[in-house]
């Protein structure tokens, strides 16, 4: 099996709630197909570099995946269909970072800088 982070980018106009819930209902079709979920991270609302379908902002959401070429292909397929999703990609890696990612490292730092200023 091989290693794949794989990156949704959905539409801002349904909740956040509701995009964890995506993202567990397609864990569990990644795991039925034979694939599992290694970790997955929400990265918030956040803007886009560029307007895509005239939508400015989206919601993030990463997927640490281990499964077979041919179950990605079939996730890349349903994203296709489906039209709460903006953007999708997948990319293969060699292996997965225990640490969190950098969208999540640069949140908690300035988590730890506003409470700083605070003090």
């Amino acid at each position: 099996m091989s290693l794949y982070e794989h990156v949704v980018i959905s539409r801002p106009d349904i909740s956040s709630n509701q995009v964890e819930e995506f993202v567990q209902n397609l864990a569990t079709k990644i795991e039925n197909m034979g694939g599992t979920v290694e970790g997955a991270e929400y990265w918030g609302l956040r803007n886009l570099a560029y307007r895509m379908n005239k939508n400015r902002k989206a919601h993030y959401s990463l997927l640490k995946v281990n499964a077979e070429p041919s179950v990605v292909l079939e996730i890349e397929r349903t994203h296709r269909i489906n039209e709460d999703i903006l953007r999708y990609m997948s990319i293969r890696v060699d292996e997965f970072s225990d640490e969190p990612s950098a969208i999540l490292k640069k949140r908690e730092e300035r988590k730890r800088r506003d409470n700083k200023r605070e003090d």
